[in-house]
């Protein structure tokens, strides 16, 4: 398979973590977008896999994972894609991911209340409807309550600038990570590398210690981007002997920035992540 725009997407995620289709949903959602190789990437958990998905007539799923991790005391997230989803790895993975994302919400929670917001964990546990609860639930609480006016508003005043919003040093650590991808039959993918708000410099360094320490690929498209974007990040993926990715990080139908499979071609001289699953 080639990187036709718009059929392939290996970054999107479901209501298994903080997604709003349910899984069986997604995958409807992009075959009728077109999408012909996909990935379910939720954050640390393989929930959606758990219930035998079957695609529909000419979508193939690529099994996935989105976890996070930290480097230079920055969050950053890393995609596990051709993941074994039965693998001790990946059980070992979650356990601790989700242990660590429970001490989160319990933290966020508890800043939250010092500012006089009652009951935010049970609140944001409210709007996971089981499942894990992320920022995203507690940012949907604060504008339910008036607090804020808007999404934005809740990450920029309540759930950013301190190490309990962000997770750092909760999480394990860079290597790990890449080490139970790697356990569990898949490739580390770097998400999203031009959102983590780096220097042209910091952020080399970053893709430079990711290689080093055995990713396999970057995000060279992630949702609507600008083109020159593009060219930055595939000229890291072959300075550094890395395959390129491309994820919408799809979450909700009505996010216009981040459509289901609406991503523009790989470059061509950049190896696809894909060619390990597909010819």
């Amino acid at each position: 398979m080639d990187s036709t725009p718009g059929s392939v997407d290996l970054h999107a995620h479901s209501t298994a973590s903080d997604g709003s289709l349910a899984p069986d949903a997604l995958l409807a959602a992009a075959a009728g977008a077109g999408v012909r190789l996909l990935s379910i990437t939720d954050h640390d958990t393989l929930a959606a896999y758990h219930g035998g998905l079957t695609p529909p007539p000419g979508l193939t799923l690529v099994p996935g994972i989105e976890l996070s991790t930290f480097w230079r005391r920055i969050g950053i997230h890393v995609l596990g894609l051709g993941i074994d989803t039965d693998s001790s790895a990946m059980h070992e993975a979650c356990a601790r991911q989700q242990a660590a994302r429970e001490r989160r919400a319990r933290a966020i929670a508890a800043r939250l209340e010092r500012r006089g917001i009652e009951d935010a964990y049970a609140g944001a546990a409210r709007l996971a409807a089981g499942g894990m609860i992320g920022r995203p639930h507690f940012a949907r609480l604060l504008v339910e309550r008036g607090v804020v006016r808007t999404l934005k508003q809740a990450y920029a005043h309540h759930l950013r600038g301190a190490s309990e919003a962000h997770g750092v040093g909760i999480w394990a650590e860079l290597g790990e990570i890449i080490d139970w991808i790697r356990d569990a039959g898949g490739v580390a993918v770097l998400a999203h590398p031009a959102h983590y708000r780096l220097t042209g410099m910091r952020l080399g360094e970053l893709v430079g210690e990711f290689a080093a320490r055995g990713g396999g690929a970057i995000e060279i498209v992630s949702g609507q981007q600008l083109p020159a974007v593009t060219t930055r990040l595939a000229a890291l993926a072959r300075a550094h002997g890395l395959a390129g990715s491309l994820g919408s990080d799809f979450h909700h139908p009505d996010r216009p920035h981040t459509p289901l499979g609406r991503l523009p071609a790989l470059p061509a001289d950049v190896p696809p992540v894909w060619s390990r699953w597909v010819a």
